[in-house]
């Protein structure tokens, strides 16, 4: 009864934190992949899907959802998965062109939505730094994926970001 009563204590206690950039960034990866199945996004399901109680509902099944997010990250998460949307055929293409070997329709969508996402970033994000972009990709990749596919996310954005430092 006591460890029930200490639990019941520390969840009382418990304060919401925001959710960090890093956190932001799963979330929108997350967003991304859904929408990986769908040929058209929804700015206002995008919306729903930041509100507060959705995130609530979300937390007991994936502790990521437990935090706050602020304006700032829903505007950063909004941005980015909209941004990834709207410039997919692109983003894709230059996946295409650096997958040597391999074909975007032989990619997960996990796979594909990791390389929208920091192709994004890279290309149109003036706040993230390239390189964390990539960093963060694989990180990301090595979660969600396996080796090899961390491998090749870092293979396809550092080759990407070579070619943009030339």
């Amino acid at each position: 009864m006591a460890v029930v009563w200490q639990l019941f204590v520390r969840v009382q206690h418990t304060e919401v934190n925001p959710v960090g950039r890093k956190e932001a960034r799963e979330i929108a990866l997350h967003l991304i992949f859904e929408l990986s199945f769908k040929e058209f996004y929804d700015e206002e399901a995008i919306s729903d899907r930041l509100e507060q109680t959705v995130m609530e509902s979300l937390a007991g099944d994936i502790a990521l959802y437990a935090g706050e997010l602020t304006e700032e990250q829903k505007e950063y998460i909004r941005k980015t998965v909209v941004g990834v949307c709207t410039y997919h055929i692109e983003l894709d293409a230059i996946v295409e062109k650096y997958s040597t070997n391999w074909k975007t329709n032989r990619l997960s969508h996990m796979t594909m939505s990791l390389l929208r996402l920091a192709l994004y970033e890279m290309k149109y994000a003036e706040d993230v730094p390239t390189a964390t972009a990539i960093d963060e990709a694989v990180e990301l990749s090595k979660k969600y994926e396996s080796k090899e596919a961390s491998a090749f996310v870092n293979g396809v954005l550092g080759a990407v970001a070579r070619e943009k430092a030339e």
